[in-house]
């Protein structure tokens, strides 16, 4: 197995909504503000290769929709989701499995390309999995989600055919997903389900070289992340989302997880320690550099 980080494109986001209570006098200092309040954020992507599967976590923002869209979010960077597969030495026609963590367009725009006026699958030789939870959320989105889950990412997977769902078991006791394999996917690949930011994200857990990489998504979006008070305000549900770090963060350390960033634009890994202040990260470094 190898992995890659796909660096996409860098967007920017409001810095109170993506440190929610925390003061902009704490968080400023962590991820410096423009003079409109915004911060820059990475869309990292991870590629999986073994054997002849090639597998993408998540695709960024894509490219179809209008100037107006992405004024909102001011695109910048060096690299796209074409350029940093060419650089791994693949295209999107070489991608046979693409893993939606969840289908905000941050994370699942670049699924979908419209050429000819037509939208299609940009990756037409792969099966792309979601999870039968979310894409009903997804589909029919609440009034404060709406303008997260555009129909124009989400609905021409299902009209292409090559979605399929991860199965998955519910626990009887809660409601809550439990962890689920992604055999049918790949062994080294399972799913941990979580209900904070919003409705059965699924983030990924890979074997490689006798670790586990757990990649991020929004459940922490960067090393800041990692402190319980720093939640996003865009998280639809606060509470559950600091009680899934806490359990998410005991278990990493004890098992000395890796964790990949989706967001940082700084750090794409780190693993823990255990401070005076709590679980914070101990040493970030890059995915290539994990021995």
């Amino acid at each position: 197995m190898k992995l890659y980080s796909i660096e996409t494109e860098y967007f920017k986001l409001d810095g109170g909504a993506m440190f929610g209570v925390v003061p902009k006098s704490i968080w400023n200092k962590l991820n410096p503000a423009d003079e409109n309040n915004l911060c820059n954020w990475a869309m990292r992507c991870l590629l999986i290769e073994d054997g002849k599967q090639l597998i993408l976590i998540d695709n960024g923002v894509g490219n179809k929709q209008d100037a107006k869209f992405f004024g909102h979010y001011h695109l910048n960077g060096e690299h796209t989701l074409d350029s940093s597969l060419k650089n791994a030495g693949f295209s999107k026609d070489d991608i046979t499995d693409v893993i939606l963590t969840h289908l905000h367009f941050d994370h699942c725009g670049g699924s979908i390309d419209r050429v000819d006026g037509k939208l299609v699958p940009a990756f037409k030789n792969a099966t792309y999995w979601s999870n039968d939870r979310h894409w009903e959320w997804a589909t029919k989105p609440n009034d404060r989600e709406r303008a997260s889950f555009l129909k124009e990412n989400i609905l021409p997977i299902k009209e292409s055919g090559q979605l399929k769902m991860v199965k998955s078991e519910w626990s009887k006791v809660n409601g809550q997903k439990l962890e689920a394999s992604a055999s049918e996917i790949l062994p080294e690949i399972s799913f941990r389900f979580v209900n904070g930011h919003t409705d059965a994200m699924m983030l990924p857990q890979i074997k490689y070289k006798n670790k586990t990489i757990v990649y991020m998504a929004d459940l922490l979006p960067s090393v800041h992340h990692i402190p319980m008070p720093y939640v996003m305000g865009y998280d639809m549900f606060p509470l559950t989302t600091m009680n899934e770090k806490k359990a998410f963060l005991n278990e990493a350390i004890e098992n000395d997880y890796i964790l990949f960033f989706e967001h940082d634009p700084v750090n794409e890994c780190c693993n823990l320690q255990q401070t005076e202040r709590g679980i914070r990260q101990k040493d970030t470094f890059r995915l290539q550099d994990i021995g």
